[in-house]
Parts: structure tokens; sequence; C-alpha cells
């Protein structure tokens, strides 16, 4: 975690790239994009935008390629609101999170599948021995009887 300034200057980075994005670039190819990340370095020279796109992989590249041609324009925008004596240069990457939501939806599902059929197979299972895996000693039992009984027996 970064510090405060550079958290703080991050979540403007997003705002503005957001609004600019739903307001100002009119560009054909841009699908329905939306940013959910942004990441500063250090010195605040550059700036990580992640972001997700809804649709097929050709509208994902039509998109990312709309992304690198309005770059300039955003960053001077940027620049313009936060007025900073030195605007961070704009990388824009693909989100990875929704691919790894789906291969933790696939893994949870396999999971379940599982737990599933062993389940089914424990249904009908019956021990490998006897119900009762210990041994005891016929004469230890009936002496056990005997004392309960005589402790019943007994008053109190």
């Amino acid at each position: 975690m970064g510090s405060p300034r550079v958290v703080k200057l991050a979540d403007q980075i997003k705002v503005i790239v957001a609004e600019m994005l739903q307001r100002r670039i009119k560009d054909p190819r841009l699908g329905f994009v939306t940013i959910t990340d942004v990441r500063l370095t250090g010195d605040n020279r550059d700036a990580t935008v992640f972001y997700t796109v809804l649709g097929s992989e050709e509208e994902q590249a039509s998109t990312a390629a709309a992304l690198r041609s309005a770059t300039g324009l955003i960053r001077a925008q940027v620049g313009k609101q936060l007025g900073l004596k030195f605007t961070p240069t704009l990388t824009f990457v693909p989100d990875a999170v929704p691919e790894n939501a789906r291969q933790i939806d696939d893994l949870l599902a396999r999971a379940r599948s599982t737990d599933a059929r062993v389940a089914e197979q424990a249904a009908g299972a019956a021990y490998a021995g006897e119900s009762d895996p210990y041994k005891r000693d016929e004469v230890v039992d009936e002496v056990v009887e005997e004392r309960a009984q005589r402790d019943d027996d007994e008053p109190t």
C-alpha cells in the first residue's frame, strides 16, 4: 500500500478516466468498459489503469485499440484536472479479475460434483468389519454389569 497521497491521486485518476470514457470519448470501437483500478508508481510518473470489457474477444480488442488512441486526450485531461507538475503516463491494461473469477467458479463446480459423488458412494456404504470395532472380554462385561446392579440395589 502506497502513501495516502498516492492512493488519493490514484482514486482521482480513476474517477477522471471513467468520466472521460463516459462523456468525452465518442469512439465507436469503445465497448462497455469499466475502470477497475489505478496503480501509481511511488514517484507518480506512471499510472497503470486496469479495465474490464464485456463482450467477445473482438470487442475487447477493439476497445483496447480505442483506449490506446485516446490515451493522449485522457492524459491531458488528467493533468488539467489534477494540476500536477508532471502528469503521469497512462497505460491501459485489461484486468484479469473476470477470468480468475471464471476459473474459481469452474473449480468450485468441480469440487461440488466430486463431493456429490463421494456422498452418493457413502450413502450405501457399510462398515468393513463389525459395527463395534472394539473387542470386549465377556468376563469383563459380566463384572461391569454385576457392579452396576449392586450399585443400583444399595440404598442411598
